[in-house]
């Protein structure tokens, strides 16, 4: 017979919030791609003080990222498994990075400048090097589990499983992808965001601000992430680093 628990009673409300958490970070993802294709290819008009633009835009990505690198890390991952279910900890992640991310780009202030504009067959390169840059992102991130990024396998785990689900130790390794374009870097997803925003055909100095605070957040952050990758894989994470020497940019990085 199975057990009925508080938790058990809760999972398909978990089960719920973590689609929902799954739609949000889509729909951040999808209001990124508007604000970076749309909005920062406007010719921006000069609004606050150049300096002033610059650092609340850097506030605000320091926002974001110092969430998505902190709450992602070992060590805050255990803080909450004591006090939320593993589910629940996953989605609650997610909610929080996917409505920071729309506040960046929401609050995000203009920049005035166009660097350059590339226009007719000129502009074909940027935009096949950004083509390459989508399908490199949505097939890394295919291949290690979109569902479990966005919470939503937990959670139906939790459905399926119950209470077994809670108590399942909050440190159990996951899989390590080795594979595909990971055996090119060994973050292929941060490397074709970064074709996409870099290869634009029209650099405005918005996009470039932007660019650049991505390129910083995921230098620093990287270092980071793959310290809790270490923690959780162990040797056959130092294994990989041998095989695959680059983090982000093959030759550079």
């Amino acid at each position: 017979m199975p057990v009925t628990t508080s938790a058990g009673r809760l999972a398909p409300a978990a089960r719920i919030l973590a689609w929902l958490g799954g739609a949000a970070f889509v729909a951040s993802l999808a209001y990124f791609l508007w604000f970076y294709v749309v909005e920062l290819g406007r010719p921006a008009q000069a609004g606050r003080g150049f300096a002033t633009a610059i650092a609340l835009d850097a506030g605000l990505f320091a926002l974001f990222a110092v969430h998505h690198t902190a709450m992602a890390r070992a060590g805050a991952k255990r803080w909450l498994a004591r006090r939320l279910p593993p589910a629940h900890e996953r989605t609650l992640y997610v909610w929080v990075a996917s409505a920071l991310f729309f506040a960046v780009c929401w609050w995000w202030q203009d920049v005035p400048g166009r660097l350059y504009r590339a226009e007719g067959w000129v502009a074909l390169p940027f935009r096949l090097a950004q083509l390459v840059g989508v399908g490199l992102a949505l097939g890394s991130a295919r291949a290690i589990d979109v569902f479990d990024l966005a919470g939503i396998r937990q959670a139906r785990s939790a459905a399926v499983h119950g209470a077994a689900a809670h108590v399942a130790a909050p440190g159990a390794p996951g899989h390590l992808e080795t594979g595909g374009a990971y055996r090119l870097v060994r973050h292929p997803i941060y490397l074709g965001t970064l074709l996409l925003m870099a290869a634009t055909p029209d650099l405005t100095a918005g996009r470039l601000l932007f660019t650049v605070l991505s390129l910083i957040y995921l230098v620093v952050g990287v270092a980071f992430e793959e310290r809790s990758l270490l923690e959780e894989f162990g040797p056959a994470y130092e294994a990989y680093c041998a095989r695959v020497r680059w983090r982000i940019i093959p030759g550079v990085y």
